[in-house]
Parts: C-alpha cells; sequence; structure tokens
C-alpha cells in the first residue's frame, strides 16, 4: 500500500522533475506561448487565432500530458481537421462569404496589382532552395509571401507537415505586423508628389448578375489552369457564390460567424499544439521566420515598383501607394493604404481602390499557390 501511494506522489511530480531536467525547450516556448496570448489579448494582435494558438503551445509544452499522441486532445483535433485540409478549406468559405469582389469588379484591370503583390512567394521560394530546403518544404515557406494564413496551413499541412507549425505562427504574425512592416517601404519607394495623387472615384456599378457570374468562372478558369489548387480557389469562390445568389442566406451567416468561429478555434488549437519546444526550436524555425519576413517585404517592394510603373504609364493617374494593397491580408493592406493616403493629403481617399487591388491579391495568393502546387505535381513531387 506504501509502495503505490509513493508511486503515485512520484507520479504526480514527475512533470515538475522533467521540467527542470529535460524541459528546457518547454520552458522556452512556455514563455513563447505567454507572449502569444499577450499579444492577442492585451495588444488585440490577431486575438482570434493569437489566443488558440497561445493556449494550444502551453497545453503541449506542460511536460508528459501526451495531448499530441495519438489519442490525445490535440493530436485528435490535428487528425480531425489539418491532417485532411478541412479546417483550413472551411474557413476558405467563411472568408468568400465575407468578401466584396465588387471594387475589382469595377476596375477589373487593378487585378494585376494582385498579381504583382505575389512576387515575394517566387523569390523566397528561390532563397529557400538556395539555403537548402527540400522542394516541397520551399514551397509551404515561401508560401508564406501569400499573407494569408489558411492557404499556409493548407499548403504546409499536406506538403510540409513537419514545418506546420512555424510556418503558421510566422504566417499569421507577419498578417498581424503588416501596418507596421509596410508604411516604411511604401514611403521608401515613392516620392512626395506619387503619394499626393487623388484618383478618380469609381462610378460604374456592378450588376448582381457579374457579381453572381464571378465566382463560377474564376472556379473554371483556374480550376482548368491548376487543378491541384481548386480546393483552394474552389472553396472561397464557394462562399462568395453563396454571398451573392441571395438565396442560402443561413448558410452565408453560418460560414462567415458559426463555422468560422469554431474552426478558427480548433484550428488555433491544434497549430498549436505543433509547438512543442524540442520539435519546434531549431535552426530551421528561425529559417521560416527570416524568409517569411523576405516574403511580405518582396511583394510590398513589387506592389509598390509596379504601382510607379503603372503611375508613369497613365500620365499620373494612378497612386502607387496602392501597390502595397496587392497582398492576401483583406482588409487590412487596404486599410493601410488609406491611412497613408490620408497621413499625406487629409483629403485623398484610397480605400475603394486599395480594396480593388487587396481583393485581387486574396484571389493572386491562392492562385499562386495553386499553380505552384500544379507544378509540383507535374514533375511527379506531389
Amino acid at each position: 500500500m506504501t509502495d503505490s501511494i509513493l508511486t503515485g506522489l512520484n507520479g504526480l511530480s514527475s512533470g515538475i522533475v522533467y521540467l527542470f531536467t529535460q524541459g528546457g525547450p518547454n520552458v522556452i516556448m512556455l514563455a513563447i506561448a505567454a507572449a502569444l496570448l499577450y499579444l492577442g489579448v492585451k495588444k488585440n494582435v490577431e486575438p482570434l487565432l493569437l489566443v488558440p494558438i497561445g493556449f494550444g503551445c502551453l497545453l503541449v509544452n506542460i511536460p508528459l500530458s501526451d495531448l499530441m499522441d495519438q489519442g490525445g486532445f490535440l493530436r485528435t483535433l490535428y487528425d480531425s481537421g489539418i491532417a485532411n485540409e478541412l479546417f483550413p478549406l472551411l474557413i476558405f468559405v467563411g472568408i468568400g462569404a465575407m468578401t466584396d469582389f465588387a471594387p475589382l469588379l469595377e476596375n477589373p484591370r487593378i487585378l494585376l496589382f494582385g498579381a504583382a503583390g505575389q512576387v515575394g512567394i517566387f523569390v523566397t521560394l528561390l532563397l529557400a532552395l538556395a539555403l537548402g530546403f527540400s522542394q516541397l518544404d520551399a514551397v509551404a515557406i515561401a508560401v508564406i509571401g501569400a499573407c494569408d494564413g489558411p492557404t499556409a496551413i493548407y499548403v504546409a499541412s499536406q506538403y510540409a507537415p513537419q514545418l506546420l507549425g512555424p510556418i503558421s505562427v510566422a504566417a499569421y504574425s507577419y498578417m498581424a505586423l503588416v501596418p507596421i512592416i509596410q508604411p516604411p517601404i511604401m514611403k521608401a519607394l515613392t516620392t512626395p508628389a506619387e503619394r499626393v495623387i487623388r484618383m478618380k472615384s469609381l462610378k460604374r456599378s456592378v450588376s448582381p448578375q457579374t457579381k453572381l457570374l464571378f465566382p463560377i468562372v474564376v472556379t473554371l478558369v483556374t480550376g482548368l489552369l491548376a487543378p491541384k489548387g481548386l480546393p483552394l480557389i474552389g472553396t472561397i469562390m464557394l462562399g462568395n457564390f453563396m454571398r451573392e445568389c441571395g438565396v442560402v442566406a443561413r448558410l452565408t451567416k453560418a460560414s462567415e460567424n458559426e463555422i468560422a468561429n469554431i474552426v478558427t478555434l480548433f484550428l488555433g488549437l491544434a497549430i498549436g499544439g505543433t509547438m512543442e519546444g524540442h520539435a519546434f526550436l531549431k535552426p530551421t524555425t528561425l529559417a521560416i521566420f527570416g524568409l517569411g519576413f523576405i516574403a511580405i517585404c518582396m511583394d510590398t517592394v513589387a506592389g509598390v515598383v509596379f504601382g510607379k510603373i503603372v503611375c508613369w504609364m497613365t500620365g499620373g493617374k494612378v497612386n502607387p501607394l496602392i501597390g502595397a494593397a496587392g497582398i492576401s491580408a483583406y482588409p487590412m493592406a487596404a486599410r493601410v493604404v488609406q491611412t497613408q493616403g490620408l497621413r499625406y493629403d487629409k483629403k485623398n481617399h484610397l480605400l475603394m481602390h486599395a480594396a480593388g487591388a487587396n481583393t485581387g491579391g486574396q484571389i493572386g495568393s491562392v492562385v499562386a499557390a495553386a499553380v505552384m502546387l500544379s507544378v509540383l505535381k507535374g514533375m511527379g513531387l506531389i
């Protein structure tokens, strides 16, 4: 009887013993979990993701909890929604239901800004390959440059699951830091005269038929050109079609509210579960964060430079600042452009033009990922 009690007490203290003898990486990750929770709660930085990710990180780094072992709580969430692609794709349905493509449809040429805003993905892909990452790992890391968390999670979970934790955290961290990263680059690449260019208001209205046909046409075209990425573009366009058709309001509301909220909670916890200290704290993690930062910066540089080219071609009718909205951080990047435009001219409202570029960037990021996956399939790598 005494031996059983001693064994039980020894089991109760085993977690503490482990923490002090082998748990150095876990202690560091517990501090990182605390930092993520602080940013989400106190600083309101992407709280819907950082709070569950931070708490999942907290749970998995408590020694001997076995939450990520087979049958454990976090492992069950991971297997149920990330390993099989379900969670990020359901979030895409919600994103599509929340997105209004009218600003893009009013000025379709602005879609080119969305294409320019994806240059960082391909630059980072080459850098990752140069650093010795495998082709699949390099693609997953490069997609951080999409500045689109669900896209990064989708690609990483399928083709580089061992890197899912750092890629996910990097993707969402840089999305949250867009208002800090972009303005210095925007200022450095534009002249005072360019920054105060006022663009004409968009006056052309988009018919309901056009808005209804748009998701169908985009799905068909991108699906035929890059079929491997059809789950990505198909789900976002499904959500948008439900929004525009007007006959499934309950499904639309559920997609952008209840379903999106529940999936975001489970997704965050599952991602946090991949952040166990011994697996997470590696030189690879630092490299991923560095490459992700380069990707976001290069996206912004390419977008603004393209804006300068268009400004020159149109005789000064386009403000190059809107090029920074060509990434997929919707609608954050559009708001950054609006804020910077007002900073240099209190009456210069660029929001609608930036929103068009931003929605173009959302499509562009998904298409870029789809193209890379289709190329990899053509090469026989997936």
